[in-house]
């Protein structure tokens, strides 16, 4: 039973790299967890389909997300900073993806809409990737750190959503933490995902890359950028009710409530005509329903995962040959961290499972809870960056390969993997064992 998890992960990421399609990739690999499992085929399905309410909340944010997102695009807001890009950092290569890196960063905190401005913002810019022979791989690095690193490191937006999933699965557990010190322990762990960008701007990709040829009916894909689009009052409202959704989800901690609130008062401010709004959230559900289908699909590997009691197996296994040695100890949690993230390609969704099964060995093993939060913390936001699944590897494919030229697999999952993964890894290590 504990080599379910490790057997099904492997097998996922396996046909996700020979390019099978990532929702039928994890329903595989979600029926073969079943299989070994002891369930039958028709149990393994069905087990499926319950769990996908697990990321129904979430789901529905992306679309709303998504409509929000377009309704600000409809304004032309989103094209000012286009042109702001171009106009000031066009040969400036370095420059343009730590630029982007920021921008997308402004997606946790400042303006919520999370992935949903990325099919936005990016597919404009494609063709100026093209004439500066950027690496889209390091581009792809430069957004997946925006969707991750403030989470991680800041308690704010999505981080204070994430830094109380793992406060309540410490307090819960029978650790006595505060959120505050939550946001403490996951400093050295962010600086991790510094790390991993720099190294991947700065050497990895800095090199000059020919662009891949067009593909055939797609060329025509990108629309063109404005040349002339001047600050307005629009955009000022536009603004208010980016603020607007910001106050409300900060209060409320629901992103449907904040989309919502933004789409509303975007209608109400006359910024988007009324006779508009069916069409601006069709497009919003375009835009997002193959990633909100992908998450629920995930949600329901990960209640196989869970349900069949795989990932209780393999935690209390790896535990059981541990004895009080910290340094093993924290390295195998933190593997076991990233072997389940990947699965269920959801940091969010991770910290419930794996705080309930770490805070026990921790505290037996006398960890602070200060490395405890760090380990927590570290072992959900492993996997995130690299998984097929994650959101944070789905948002900038969706943009990136608006012409067809980038590979989900191989362009974002491989190289975020590699460059934030890995330090990631070591930076959680260092802060269990220091704090």
């Amino acid at each position: 039973m504990e080599w379910v998890v490790v057997i099904s992960v492997l097998l996922m990421t396996t046909l996700s790299l020979f390019r099978v399609n990532v929702i039928v990739a994890i329903i595989i690999s979600a029926v073969v967890a079943g299989l070994m499992s002891g369930l039958n085929i028709i149990e393994s399905i069905e087990m499926l389909i319950s769990g996908m309410g697990g990321q129904a909340n979430t789901a529905l944010s992306y679309v709303l997300l998504g409509a929000f997102a377009v309704a600000i695009s409809y304004t032309g807001i989103t094209t000012l900073l286009v042109n702001f890009l171009i106009r000031i950092l066009t040969g400036k290569k370095t420059m343009l993806l730590l630029a982007i890196a920021g921008v997308a960063s402004l997606s946790q905190n400042v303006v919520p809409v999370h992935i949903a401005f990325i099919p936005i913002l990016i597919p404009p810019l494609l063709k100026l990737f093209d004439q500066m022979r950027i690496d889209r791989r390091g581009v792809a690095l430069a957004l997946t750190f925006g969707l991750k690193a403030p989470y991680i490191m800041i308690p704010a937006g999505f981080g204070l959503i994430f830094h109380g999933i793992i406060l309540d699965g410490m307090t819960q557990n029978g650790a006595d933490i505060t959120l505050s010190e939550v946001s403490l322990a996951m400093i050295i762990p962010g600086l991790g995902m510094i790390v991993g960008l720099l190294i991947g701007v700065f050497f990895t990709y800095r090199k000059d890359k020919e662009a891949l040829p067009d593909v055939e009916g797609m060329a025509n894909i990108v629309k063109p950028i404005e040349e002339k689009v001047t600050f307005n009052t629009k955009h000022l409202l536009t603004i208010v009710a980016i603020l607007g959704a910001l106050i409300v989800q900060i209060i409320t901690g629901n992103l449907v409530l904040g989309a919502l609130t933004g789409l509303i008062l975007m209608v109400a401010f006359f910024v988007v005509p009324f006779s508009k709004s069916d069409k601006i959230v069709a497009d919003g559900v375009s835009m997002m329903s193959t990633i909100a289908f992908v998450m629920l699909v995930a949600s329901g590997y990960g209640t196989i995962l869970k349900e069949t009691g795989a990932v209780d197996a393999l935690v209390e296994v790896s535990s059981g040959f541990l004895g009080d040695n910290k340094i093993l100890i924290s390295f195998v949690l933190l593997l076991v961290g990233l072997v389940v993230t990947i699965g269920i390609g959801s940091s969010f969704g991770t910290i419930p499972i794996i705080a309930a099964l770490f805070v026990p060995i921790c505290l037996a093993a006398g960890f602070s809870p200060l490395a405890t939060a760090a380990l927590i913390g570290t072992a959900g936001a492993l996997g995130d960056a690299g998984s097929p699944a994650s959101d944070s590897t789905l948002g900038p494919t969706s943009g990136l390969n608006a012409d067809g030229k980038h590979n989900h697999i191989w362009d974002t999952c491989v190289p975020t993997f590699i460059h934030f993964n890995i330090p990631l890894f070591i930076f959680g290590w260092a802060a269990s064992l220091f704090l």
